[in-house]
């Protein structure tokens, strides 16, 4: 017999992490399915973006897009920046994007939507809730290392993961039933494992050059055995060292102001370009969500 499901409303938080972010959409998509209505968004890197196209309606596109990207085209995305400040310009992925899906200003959105960035003169975060939807996300996005920062009214914006990798504060005056966040930086588990039975993506030849970039952007996960014996690169690296700030700023924002529910995914989940990989990605979001309410439904 099918259950019956009240609506409930939500403030949704989602945070940020590379290619572990597409596990939003998977968390979305559970709460779609069982009665929950999402009534503001805040998000902070992938999630900025996840958030950003779901509150534009444009999540089905989206998805369909994610679902089939592969290595080459990951690589095809990265325009190198020969100035200063960042490996990649990010122009190109956010020009894709709008092609794809339009783009519309923040104010037009069928729902509240925040978008965190960090502001790296003042050291404070900025909340960009106006203006250009894919302007708000790029800023959002600006990993340090990796992208160029954007000019901001007068200042530098880089990777809201900086200061509040799972921002939760903008939700604060929302008149929601509930408070549900999903935090990327969770403690290395099994969640990798929870992705085997799905099915493997054929692997696409990725020219020379943009198969160096790859390789040199790309952190493997390994096991901890492994990691011992692992000579990691520079970007290995910045990669892990930025993972584990932006855990322990999670930890202690969520500490201080817990949601209600807390979606958890590891970090150890994917690599931070691992973008190839979203149709297991996204099932383990829809995964982490179900076991997330499995005592409260």
């Amino acid at each position: 017999m099918k259950k019956d499901y009240i609506m409930k409303t939500v403030s949704l938080v989602l945070g940020s992490g590379g290619a572990r972010g597409l596990a939003h959409i998977g968390v979305i998509r559970w709460l779609e399915e069982h009665g929950y209505a999402i009534k503001s968004i805040a998000g902070c890197s992938i999630g900025s973006l996840i958030g950003g196209v779901y509150a534009a309606g444009k999540m089905d596109e989206l998805e369909e897009w994610m679902r089939g990207i592969s290595k080459l085209d990951i690589a095809d995305l990265l325009d190198i920046s020969w100035g200063s400040g960042g490996f990649f310009k990010g122009d190109k992925i956010i020009q894709t994007l709008i092609k794809l899906l339009g783009d519309v200003q923040i104010e037009d959105l069928a729902i509240p939507y925040t978008a965190v960035a960090a502001d790296i003169v003042t050291e404070k975060e900025v909340w960009i809730n106006s203006g250009s939807l894919f302007d708000a996300i790029r800023a959002s996005v600006s990993l340090p290392l990796f992208f160029t920062p954007v000019d901001y009214k007068g200042t530098k914006l880089v990777d809201g993961g900086v200061l509040n990798p799972v921002p939760i504060a903008p939700t604060f005056k929302d008149e929601t039933d509930l408070t549900i966040a999903v935090n990327l930086g969770g403690e290395f588990s099994n969640d990798k494992e929870m992705l085997k039975n799905l099915s493997a993506r054929k692997e696409v030849e990725v020219p020379s050059f943009q198969q160096s970039l790859m390789r040199f952007f790309s952190t493997k996960q390994k096991t901890s055995n492994e990691e011992k014996n692992q000579n990691w690169g520079m970007y290995d690296v910045a990669d892990r060292a930025f993972d584990a700030m932006q855990s322990t700023i999670a930890r202690q924002k969520i500490a201080a102001y817990p949601p209600d529910v807390e979606i958890v995914i590891a970090r150890n989940a994917c690599g931070t370009l691992e973008f190839d990989k979203a149709a297991e990605v996204i099932q383990l979001g829809y995964k982490k969500a179900e076991l997330a309410f499995k005592d409260k439904l």
